[in-house]
């Protein structure tokens, strides 16, 4: 399928797609006209970097991880992808604490200006 489908069936834009390709998360066979000619589980690999970047992950952490399944019924378990969770699990709970403290310190600053 050409990259128009392929971003029309993943919703994907073209660009992203393009970019994908030089993470080497994609790759493409080309046509003689030099179009890419992308495969049928291409679809579902670009669902899967798709999700990894909603996670927060980046595409250089998603290239350690673009094989691992996405589902562990049935499948061993992909050790790389279960540490790099674990520590994007770290990276947000620390977020979220600095954001919890900024949150009560302007609660204070607010409640300060209200009594004045």
């Amino acid at each position: 399928m050409l990259i128009k489908e392929l971003s029309l069936k993943t919703g994907a834009s073209i660009r992203s797609l393009r970019y994908y390709e030089t993470k080497n998360l994609i790759n493409a066979n080309r046509l003689e006209n030099g179009y890419r000619d992308y495969d049928e589980t291409t679809i579902q690999k670009v669902k899967t970097i798709q999700l990894y970047l909603s996670l927060g992950l980046t595409t250089e952490d998603i290239t350690h991880i673009i094989d691992c399944p996405t589902s562990l019924s049935n499948r061993p378990l992909c050790k790389a992808a279960y540490e790099l969770y674990k520590t994007k699990l770290e990276e947000v709970n620390k977020q979220l604490s600095v954001l919890q403290n900024i949150k009560l310190r302007l609660k204070e600053r607010i409640n300060e200006l209200e009594r004045n």
